[in-house]
């Protein structure tokens, strides 16, 4: 009698469903898991003739040269602090959105506004970076250019690093606003329409439909989301800032993250193994605060943890 349990069964038993999944799992093992090699880069001193394996080992010495830097504290500060600002802006206004877009009546302008707020997600960093120049520009920006016309001083935001911190936060929420007030919206449109007839039996108005309803609903859907989002707090949007920003040493202090401090490291000094470390140094990170927020998570409701 065949044993009907273990791998080689499961593997007979669905394995039109294994060979559906195989290229993702392909892709995600040659482009994720196989590069992972090159962490040994963050314990070595590295050599363009000893390449990755044979390069001499300097165990800790890159990260002690990435924290005695003096931008180690700086850069973990402006990932963190921006990406939790992003986290909690950017989900707000999308659970605003979705709502508001779930309550509107009529179809077509609800499909015409939605469409409308997701396109910037589309919009390439390299554009929105041409769009920011272009209303910024002390000298013909647009913004300025408006100043000047109304007999005001005009302002340098490109000297101003306090200014990029509301900048870069209003700009990350125009550009994904739109795409996770989706989520959200169809999240929504899946709650027993029935719970809403009978608040409107009861009496209910709008508000109190919304938060005795919707909100509650959509629970699980923003708990979630926003571990899936705590994975990436370490990480900052390269794209974003580097193409907004640009390499302008005026406001790094406000606007550089891990990831363009690697970056801009590797292109200028071409310490492979101290940026190595520095990359090693924040994927760590991120684990331990999704493990820590999914078992304060499991403490509190453990329906609602990922694992």
């Amino acid at each position: 009698m065949k044993k009907k349990n273990g791998i080689l069964y499961e593997l007979n038993k669905n394995k039109v469903k294994f060979l559906m999944i195989m290229p993702a799992v392909l892709y995600f093992f040659i482009m994720c898991y196989v590069p992972m090699t090159g962490i040994v880069l963050a314990f070595k001193n590295y050599t363009y003739t000893g390449g990755i394996f044979k390069s001499p080992w300097v165990g800790f010495n890159n990260f002690k040269f990435f924290f005695n830097s003096g931008k180690a504290f700086l850069v973990t500060k402006n990932t963190i602090l921006y990406n939790i600002a992003f986290l909690i802006i950017n989900n707000f206004l999308q659970i605003t959105v979705a709502i508001i877009l779930s309550e509107l009546a009529g179809k077509c302008f609800k499909k015409i506004s939605q469409s409308l707020m997701f396109l910037p997600y589309f919009i390439s960093w390299v554009v929105v970076g041409a769009f920011i120049y272009n209303l910024f520009n002390y000298e013909f920006g647009a913004v300025n250019t408006l100043l000047n016309s109304m007999g005001m001083e005009p302002i340098d935001v490109y000297s101003n690093p306090s200014a990029w911190k509301y900048i870069l936060v209003a700009v990350s929420a125009w550009k994904w606003v739109g795409y996770g007030s989706v989520l959200y919206l169809a999240a929504i449109l899946g709650i027993d329409s029935e719970i809403y007839e009978a608040a409107d039996i009861d009496g209910a108005n709008i508000f109190k439909k919304i938060w005795h309803i919707t909100l509650p609903s959509l629970k699980p859907t923003v708990i979630i989301l926003l571990l899936l989002s705590l994975g990436n707090i370490m990480k900052g949007d390269f794209q974003m800032f580097y193409q907004v920003v640009g390499n302008n040493g005026l406001v790094l202090d406000a606007t550089d993250v891990i990831d363009t401090y690697v970056v801009r490291s590797l292109m200028d000094l071409q310490e492979f193994g101290m940026t190595a470390a520095a990359g090693l140094y924040q994927s760590v990170l991120s684990l331990f605060i999704i493990l820590g927020a999914n078992k304060l998570i499991k403490i509190i409701d453990n329906d609602y943890a990922l694992f």
